[in-house]
Protein backbone atom coordinates (compact mmCIF):
# COMPACT_ATOMS: atom_id res chain seq x y z
CA UNK A 1 0.00 0.00 0.00
CA UNK A 2 1.24 3.49 -0.86
CA UNK A 3 2.59 5.66 1.92
CA UNK A 4 1.11 8.73 0.19
CA UNK A 5 -2.06 9.31 2.19
CA UNK A 6 -4.93 11.26 0.62
CA UNK A 7 -7.94 12.24 2.71
CA UNK A 8 -11.17 12.83 0.78
CA UNK A 9 -13.86 14.57 2.82
CA UNK A 10 -17.39 14.23 1.53
CA UNK A 11 -16.47 10.83 0.12
CA UNK A 12 -20.02 9.57 0.56
CA UNK A 13 -21.26 11.87 -2.20
CA UNK A 14 -20.99 11.21 -5.92
CA UNK A 15 -18.13 13.66 -6.52
CA UNK A 16 -16.28 12.55 -3.39
CA UNK A 17 -16.51 8.87 -4.34
CA UNK A 18 -15.31 9.66 -7.84
CA UNK A 19 -12.35 11.64 -6.51
CA UNK A 20 -11.48 8.87 -4.04
CA UNK A 21 -11.46 6.30 -6.84
CA UNK A 22 -9.33 8.52 -9.07
CA UNK A 23 -6.73 9.20 -6.37
CA UNK A 24 -6.59 5.49 -5.48
CA UNK A 25 -5.97 4.72 -9.14
CA UNK A 26 -3.18 7.30 -9.07
CA UNK A 27 -1.45 5.39 -6.28
CA UNK A 28 -2.62 7.16 -3.14
CA UNK A 29 -3.64 5.41 0.06
CA UNK A 30 -7.10 6.99 0.27
CA UNK A 31 -9.12 7.58 3.43
CA UNK A 32 -12.74 8.59 2.84
CA UNK A 33 -14.56 10.78 5.36
CA UNK A 34 -18.28 11.49 5.51
CA UNK A 35 -20.96 12.03 8.15
CA UNK A 36 -23.02 9.20 6.61
CA UNK A 37 -21.75 5.73 7.43
CA UNK A 38 -24.21 4.25 4.94
CA UNK A 39 -22.87 6.39 2.09
CA UNK A 40 -19.30 5.43 2.93
CA UNK A 41 -20.27 1.77 2.65
CA UNK A 42 -19.92 2.05 -1.12
CA UNK A 43 -16.19 2.77 -0.80
CA UNK A 44 -13.84 -0.23 -0.69
CA UNK A 45 -11.00 1.62 1.05
CA UNK A 46 -10.54 2.82 4.63
CA UNK A 47 -13.29 5.17 5.82
CA UNK A 48 -13.97 7.37 8.86
CA UNK A 49 -17.37 8.72 9.92
CA UNK A 50 -17.67 12.31 11.16
CA UNK A 51 -19.15 15.75 10.47
CA UNK A 52 -16.26 17.99 9.36
CA UNK A 53 -18.36 21.15 9.55
CA UNK A 54 -17.75 21.00 13.33
CA UNK A 55 -14.22 22.36 14.01
CA UNK A 56 -13.62 20.03 16.96
CA UNK A 57 -14.77 17.02 14.96
CA UNK A 58 -12.66 18.02 11.96
CA UNK A 59 -9.50 18.09 14.07
CA UNK A 60 -10.36 14.80 15.78
CA UNK A 61 -10.95 13.13 12.40
CA UNK A 62 -7.62 14.25 11.01
CA UNK A 63 -5.72 13.35 14.18
CA UNK A 64 -7.27 9.87 14.15
CA UNK A 65 -6.31 9.31 10.51
CA UNK A 66 -2.74 10.49 11.15
CA UNK A 67 -2.44 8.10 14.11
CA UNK A 68 -3.95 5.11 12.30
CA UNK A 69 -2.79 5.58 8.70
CA UNK A 70 -0.17 8.32 8.56
CA UNK A 71 0.16 12.05 7.83
CA UNK A 72 -1.72 13.26 4.75
CA UNK A 73 0.09 14.29 1.61
CA UNK A 74 -3.25 15.43 0.17
CA UNK A 75 -6.55 16.73 1.49
CA UNK A 76 -9.51 17.00 -0.88
CA UNK A 77 -12.63 18.62 0.53
CA UNK A 78 -15.76 18.08 -1.58
CA UNK A 79 -18.25 19.21 1.08
CA UNK A 80 -20.83 21.73 -0.03
CA UNK A 81 -24.36 22.93 0.57
CA UNK A 82 -26.71 24.50 -1.96
CA UNK A 83 -29.84 26.60 -1.79
CA UNK A 84 -31.71 28.66 -4.34
CA UNK A 85 -33.21 32.08 -3.69
CA UNK A 86 -32.61 35.74 -4.41
CA UNK A 87 -31.00 38.24 -2.05
CA UNK A 88 -34.24 39.77 -0.79
CA UNK A 89 -35.61 36.36 0.19
CA UNK A 90 -32.45 35.08 1.93
CA UNK A 91 -32.85 34.19 5.62
CA UNK A 92 -30.29 34.19 8.43
CA UNK A 93 -30.52 30.40 8.47
CA UNK A 94 -29.79 30.19 4.74
CA UNK A 95 -26.72 32.38 5.04
CA UNK A 96 -25.41 30.65 8.15
CA UNK A 97 -25.68 27.21 6.53
CA UNK A 98 -24.02 28.33 3.30
CA UNK A 99 -21.11 29.92 5.14
CA UNK A 100 -20.71 27.11 7.68
CA UNK A 101 -20.67 24.26 5.16
CA UNK A 102 -19.08 25.88 2.10
CA UNK A 103 -16.41 27.99 3.82
CA UNK A 104 -16.30 26.93 7.47
CA UNK A 105 -15.57 23.26 6.85
CA UNK A 106 -12.75 24.20 4.46
CA UNK A 107 -11.15 26.36 7.13
CA UNK A 108 -11.47 23.80 9.94
CA UNK A 109 -10.10 20.98 7.78
CA UNK A 110 -7.19 23.11 6.59
CA UNK A 111 -6.37 24.06 10.17
CA UNK A 112 -6.36 20.37 11.09
CA UNK A 113 -4.10 19.11 8.29
CA UNK A 114 -1.71 22.06 7.94
CA UNK A 115 0.52 21.25 10.96
CA UNK A 116 1.09 17.71 9.67
CA UNK A 117 1.88 18.92 6.17
CA UNK A 118 4.15 21.65 7.49
CA UNK A 119 6.06 19.04 9.51
CA UNK A 120 6.52 17.00 6.31
CA UNK A 121 7.53 20.11 4.37
CA UNK A 122 4.92 19.63 1.66
CA UNK A 123 1.25 18.99 1.03
CA UNK A 124 -1.62 19.70 -1.36
CA UNK A 125 -5.10 20.86 -0.37
CA UNK A 126 -7.95 21.07 -2.87
CA UNK A 127 -11.39 22.50 -2.11
CA UNK A 128 -14.48 22.69 -4.32
CA UNK A 129 -15.77 26.21 -4.99
CA UNK A 130 -18.28 27.14 -7.74
CA UNK A 131 -18.81 29.60 -10.56
CA UNK A 132 -21.27 31.68 -8.47
CA UNK A 133 -18.43 32.18 -5.99
CA UNK A 134 -16.40 33.87 -8.73
CA UNK A 135 -19.09 35.70 -10.70
CA UNK A 136 -22.34 37.38 -9.55
CA UNK A 137 -25.26 35.02 -10.12
CA UNK A 138 -28.91 36.02 -9.80
CA UNK A 139 -31.16 33.78 -7.75
CA UNK A 140 -28.40 32.14 -5.71
CA UNK A 141 -27.58 34.86 -3.19
CA UNK A 142 -26.77 32.91 -0.02
CA UNK A 143 -25.06 30.13 -1.96
CA UNK A 144 -22.99 32.65 -3.92
CA UNK A 145 -21.88 34.34 -0.70
CA UNK A 146 -20.85 31.01 0.84
CA UNK A 147 -18.79 30.02 -2.19
CA UNK A 148 -17.35 33.53 -2.53
CA UNK A 149 -16.13 33.28 1.06
CA UNK A 150 -14.49 29.96 0.17
CA UNK A 151 -12.87 31.43 -2.94
CA UNK A 152 -11.37 34.29 -0.92
CA UNK A 153 -10.25 31.83 1.76
CA UNK A 154 -8.31 29.84 -0.87
CA UNK A 155 -6.32 32.95 -1.76
CA UNK A 156 -5.64 33.83 1.87
CA UNK A 157 -4.52 30.28 2.63
CA UNK A 158 -2.20 30.35 -0.37
CA UNK A 159 -0.45 33.44 1.00
CA UNK A 160 -0.11 31.91 4.45
CA UNK A 161 0.70 28.28 3.61
CA UNK A 162 2.72 28.39 0.40
CA UNK A 163 5.87 29.47 2.34
CA UNK A 164 5.43 26.30 4.43
CA UNK A 165 5.42 24.08 1.31
CA UNK A 166 1.64 23.60 1.31
CA UNK A 167 -0.28 24.26 -1.90
CA UNK A 168 -3.96 25.27 -1.64
CA UNK A 169 -6.15 25.27 -4.76
CA UNK A 170 -9.76 24.81 -5.79
CA UNK A 171 -11.95 23.79 -8.69
CA UNK A 172 -14.97 25.92 -9.52
CA UNK A 173 -17.70 23.96 -11.35
CA UNK A 174 -20.64 25.75 -12.87
CA UNK A 175 -22.93 22.75 -12.51
CA UNK A 176 -22.17 19.14 -11.62
CA UNK A 177 -24.06 16.39 -13.41
CA UNK A 178 -25.68 14.50 -10.54
CA UNK A 179 -29.20 13.30 -9.65
CA UNK A 180 -29.90 16.19 -7.26
CA UNK A 181 -29.06 18.84 -9.86
CA UNK A 182 -31.11 17.00 -12.47
CA UNK A 183 -34.09 17.33 -10.14
CA UNK A 184 -33.50 21.11 -9.82
CA UNK A 185 -32.66 22.16 -13.36
CA UNK A 186 -34.23 21.57 -16.80
CA UNK A 187 -32.50 19.48 -19.44
CA UNK A 188 -31.32 22.50 -21.43
CA UNK A 189 -29.43 23.76 -18.36
CA UNK A 190 -28.02 20.34 -17.47
CA UNK A 191 -26.65 20.10 -21.02
CA UNK A 192 -23.92 22.49 -19.85
CA UNK A 193 -23.02 20.51 -16.72
CA UNK A 194 -19.66 18.90 -15.98
CA UNK A 195 -19.41 15.21 -15.07
CA UNK A 196 -17.97 14.16 -11.69
CA UNK A 197 -15.31 12.19 -13.57
CA UNK A 198 -14.13 15.29 -15.44
CA UNK A 199 -13.98 17.34 -12.23
CA UNK A 200 -12.12 14.52 -10.47
CA UNK A 201 -9.48 14.65 -13.21
CA UNK A 202 -8.88 18.35 -12.50
CA UNK A 203 -8.78 17.74 -8.75
CA UNK A 204 -6.28 14.91 -9.21
CA UNK A 205 -4.08 17.24 -11.28
CA UNK A 206 -4.11 19.86 -8.51
CA UNK A 207 -3.41 17.22 -5.88
CA UNK A 208 -0.63 15.47 -7.76
CA UNK A 209 2.96 16.04 -8.70
CA UNK A 210 2.10 17.41 -12.16
CA UNK A 211 0.99 20.73 -10.63
CA UNK A 212 3.74 20.93 -8.00
CA UNK A 213 5.33 23.15 -6.89
CA UNK A 214 4.14 26.10 -8.96
CA UNK A 215 0.33 25.84 -8.89
CA UNK A 216 -1.10 27.31 -5.69
CA UNK A 217 -3.85 29.80 -5.01
CA UNK A 218 -5.60 28.79 -8.23
CA UNK A 219 -9.35 28.44 -8.62
CA UNK A 220 -9.73 26.47 -11.84
CA UNK A 221 -13.02 26.93 -13.71
CA UNK A 222 -14.77 23.69 -14.74
CA UNK A 223 -17.73 25.22 -16.52
CA UNK A 224 -18.59 22.66 -19.17
CA UNK A 225 -19.63 23.40 -22.74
Amino acid sequence: MSDRVAIVVGAGGLLGRTVASKLAADGFNVVGVDRSEEALGELPDRTVVGDATDPAVAKALIDRIVAEVGPPAVLVNTLGAFTMGDALAATPEDLRLMIDVNAGAALWLTQAVAPHMEHAGSGAIVHVSARPGLEPTSGLAAYSLGKAALTHLIRVLDLELRPKGIRVNAVAPQLIDNPKNRSYFPAEVMAHSFTPEAIAQVIAFLAGNASAPSVSGAILPTYGA
